[in-house]
């Protein structure tokens, strides 16, 4: 078991360097070359993670049908492998329900992601980023069906939990501008202007405060970009594209 947690760390690293710099094709020939040589070693506590890899990548990268088909395979093979109790299983479930969100199939994915919340608040500590991520996420699929207020609560307990993380400030602002989302998705622009105003602001000076500008850093901006624009900040939106741009450039 120590061999393969060593192999999956390896992956991993070598994926990151891919992203430090924002070249998904090389990430997805990679995560692709290492799950063949998986298969061929029968190595299924590798396929594993490796799948959960490749779901987000083509997910971020809007390839829908490879993203389903790594989703199936890899909650095929966790089935079939992990006790369903393990953490493990967990991220699986948590990562097939994000792609089925992410995909249009947000009460396909509910299910999941109640499954992954009761294994890892029983699992996890209360400070761990898991769960803030998946607070988030499944936040966004009831947002998409219309449970705001499960929602909300979800949202605030992932900003409890991002408080006692290394990328906390990150993943609070994203949390922030999801916050701004579900505002306007309920009540409208009108109604919610200014409580979107005040997510808003928040969201922006704690991305401005954040002093690690690394490769995370420019993917969060990236992403954080097209919301501010959505509601008018253009000039700001901008910033943040080239924030992200000047330090894939300069790694």
């Amino acid at each position: 078991m120590e061999s393969a947690e060593r192999k999956i760390a390896d992956i991993l690293s070598k994926l990151d360097s891919y992203f430090r710099v924002n070249d998904y094709d090389s990430a997805e020939d990679y995560l692709l070359s290492q799950l063949e040589t998986a298969v061929g070693e029968a190595d299924v506590f590798s396929q594993i993670p490796i799948l959960n890899e490749l779901m987000g990548l083509y997910r971020k990268t809007g390839k829908r049908e490879q993203a389903l088909a790594a989703a199936e395979s890899a909650l095929e093979l966790t089935l079939g492998t992990l006790r369903e109790e393990q953490v493990g299983a967990a991220t699986t479930y948590l990562n097939t329900a994000t792609v089925y969100k992410a995909f249009g199939m947000a009460a396909e994915a509910i299910p999941l992601f109640e499954k992954a919340k009761k294994i890892y608040e029983s699992s996890l500590v209360q400070s761990d980023g898991r769960l803030g991520g998946l607070y988030n996420n499944m936040a966004l699929a009831l947002v998409d069906l219309g449970r705001f207020a499960e929602a909300k609560e979800l949202y605030l307990s992932a900003l409890e939990v991002v408080k006692h993380t290394a990328t906390g400030p990150l993943e609070a602002a994203i949390t922030y501008l999801n916050m701004a989302t579900a505002a306007e998705t309920e009540r409208g622009l009108v109604d919610a202007e200014e409580e979107i105003s005040g997510y808003l602001n928040t969201a922006k000076e704690l991305l401005d405060n954040y002093t690690v500008r690394d490769g995370y850093y420019a993917f969060v901006c990236e992403k954080c970009a097209s919301v501010f624009t959505y509601y008018g900040l253009f000039l700001y939106g901008e910033e943040l594209c080239g924030r992200a741009r000047r330090i894939y450039e300069g790694a």
